[in-house]
Order: C-alpha cells, then structure tokens, then sequence
C-alpha cells in the first residue's frame, strides 16, 4: 500500500492565514497501525472514510474565522505545517490493534462513527464522568489530523459502531452535529413546553425536528435567512419569526418586537425554553428575552470574546436559569441520537435527507474530483454538505 494519501488540509506555511481561504488538496503521510513502533497503536484503528460532513467548524476553518490557534499551536506540538481537516465521519475498518479487537470488540470491516473529542480518561471531569468537557481533550480535524482524507487512524474508545441498514450513509455521517442538537434539547425536558430556537442554522434545524420529537407542544423559529426559515418550517417549525437587523450602535440588543411577538404566541407569558444557537450576543439576549418568569436559556451558540446581557437584574428576579452545551454527552447522546435516526416515527431521518441534505442535491461532492470554488459556493449555499469517498 502506497506511503501516501489524499488528505483536505490546511498548511500554515502555504496558507497564511490572514490572506487565504479554502483547504487543499494535498498528498500527506498515510497513517498506519504499527504496535512496534508506536504502542499506543494497540488501542488504535485505521479507517477508510465513506462519506464525510462538512461543519459549521470546518466552516470556520475555511474562512478563516475560528480555531486558528488551536490548529497552530497543536501543529507547533507535533513539529509540523499540515493538519487534515474533518470531523465528521462515517468510514469502514480496515486495520486495528489488538487491543481495539479485544477490549472493545471491533473487526475489520465494522462501520463505525465517531466522537470527534478525544478525551484523556485521567482528568477531574473524565474521573467524574463528565467527559464532554474533558480538561485535556483534544479535537479530530482541529488538534488532531482529521477525516477528510483517504484514512484516517482514529482511537477505538471514541467510535461509534453504525447500521447503515436502519440509517442511510448520507444522513449516518452527520450523526456527531446531529449530536450537537441532541445534547441542547435534553438539558431540560421539553415534553409539554413551549419552545423557541434562535438561530435556525444546521444545529438549529436539527434542533426544530428533535424539539418536536421530544414532544414540545409549540416550537418556534427565529432565522432571519428565509431559505433556512422554509426549512425550519418544514421540520416542524409552528412559527418562525424574522429578527429586525442588529443595531449598528448596540449589536448586543435584542428586538423588542421579536420579544413581543414572541409574547402574543405564548398567551403573553413567553416560552419555557430558549435554545441559543448562533451565537450572536443580540441573540442571546433575544433568548433571554423570550422565555418567561421562571424559564430555561440554553446556550449553545459560540462566539469569542466578551459579551453583553442586557437588564442582568430582570435574569435574577425572574429566575430564568442559564444550561450552556458543548458537545456530545459520552457516549449518552449518542445513544439518543441513534434512537431518534434509527426510528421512523417520527421520521426525522428521512426529514434531514429530503430537507436539510435536498436529497443530495448540491450538497453531495466526490472527493476525488475536488475543486475549491464549487466546493466554496455549496458549503455558502446549503447548510450541510456531505463528501463522498
């Protein structure tokens, strides 16, 4: 087997990163189980990807927006200018170390998935259970070589075994931002509540069909995009509200006609749930604002820097509880999301292929005749995109 492979990748000495976008597509070191040279490969496996997603992440790395020092400094840790990119995997098995077969049962040929935190296991939080916020996790695709190559060699305590008999391929390498929205609609239980999702980008449509399976009573959308918007709709959206533009003098502000809509759809109380989801600070007042005296904020939304929460005190007297969501709750979400993708009642699977995935319409790419522009003008169009190997 040739020493090389495919890989999507962003090179630091190539690519500066103030003045560049995109990722390449380069020949990198094929990775390789070798226990003689390297003993923690007992424990690892070698996976051929199927078909990869593409995320609101990569998105960022694309552009340029997000995880520049992460993917820096790890490369400065393993003395090198490349990292592959991806997180999002659905792949076949195609060589494992012994401790992979014996400890946790996979052989070669398994379909698997991936968790894309790659936990110490040592930690406060890992000892405690609390893996999802493991203290020194590090990141497939981010501080760690990713999945959008033609291998990728992964640790076996973090995959995930998948029947792509009950779930398709396509919808099946989305499992982990699918997970995402999973996590943000079990912090509280949402049976019987009346429900807003600010910000309907992909986690935020994923949010809307999974409010209505957990069996929120009304769910409404707040997307200002109107493609997004239709789709929200379609995944079961009751309402969707259009947010007025950010004020150029405050962008931390929230609408207060959004607020009072709200109001007029909930009997002028304000809904029990709010999930954040963009991350934009006017959002997050826009959720604080639309829940009622008692209500539950969850913040899953991610921008850096500092941020500003208007009328604090009104958080405080009205007891409005703040829950904020990173990740995957391992391996417990993951359980969930496959229940729910798995199920056909209600059909959120075949609701992400037809809406969200358009039936693979503009959204399905081949990774062998990758091109940086068309790939550019799907990833700006579609809220998921979904590569082929």
């Amino acid at each position: 087997m040739s020493e090389s492979m495919w890989a999507l990748t962003y090179d630091r000495e190539a690519q500066p990163w103030e003045s560049t976008v995109g990722l390449r597509k380069t020949e990198v070191p094929r990775p390789r189980i070798d226990t003689g040279a390297d003993y923690h490969d007992r424990s690892m496996v070698l996976i051929r990807p199927m078909m990869t997603g593409f995320c609101g992440s990569d998105r960022g790395i694309w552009f340029r927006t997000a995880f520049k020092d992460m993917i820096h400094n790890s490369l400065e840790r393993d003395r090198k200018p490349v990292r592959t990119i991806g997180h999002e995997l659905l792949g076949q098995i195609v060589d494992l170390g012994p401790d992979a077969r014996q400890t946790y049962g996979f052989e070669v040929g398994d379909i698997v998935s991936t968790e894309s935190h790659i936990i110490c296991g040592v930690c406060y939080q890992c000892r405690v259970g609390d893996t999802h916020v493991c203290a020194d996790d590090k990141i497939i695709g981010i501080s760690e070589d990713g999945c959008f190559a033609e291998f990728v060699k992964l640790p076996a305590r973090s995959l995930w075994r998948t029947d792509i008999t009950k779930i398709r391929p396509e919808v099946a390498a989305i499992q982990e931002p699918f997970g995402n929205a999973v996590h943000a609609c079990t912090k509280v239980n949402l049976r019987g509540k009346r429900v807003a999702i600010v910000g309907c980008g992909t986690i935020g449509l994923f949010a809307v069909a999974i409010a209505r399976a957990m069996g929120a009573t009304y769910v409404i959308g707040v997307e200002p995009m109107e493609s997004h918007a239709e789709m929200a709709r379609r995944l079961g959206a009751d309402e969707v509200l259009r947010p007025e533009k950010q004020s150029s003098e405050k962008p931390y502000a929230s609408d207060p006609s959004l607020t009072e809509k709200i109001r007029k759809l909930t009997d002028g109380v304000g809904v029990d749930v709010a999930l954040e989801m963009s991350g934009f600070n006017s959002s997050v007042n826009n959720a604080i604002r639309a829940v009622r005296r008692g209500g539950d904020v969850i913040l899953f939304g991610l921008k850096s820097g500092d941020a500003v929460i208007e009328s604090f005190d009104r958080m405080i007297v009205d007891g409005v509880s703040l829950h904020s969501v990173v990740g995957r709750q391992i391996f417990e979400t993951w359980h969930i999301t496959r229940q729910l993708l798995e199920s056909r009642d209600p059909n959120i699977h075949d609701l992400i292929w037809e809406v969200i995935l358009n039936r693979g319409e503009g959204t399905m790419f081949d990774f062998r005749d990758y091109d940086q522009a068309a790939f550019q003008k799907a990833i700006t169009t579609h809220p998921k995109v979904v590569i082929r190997y």
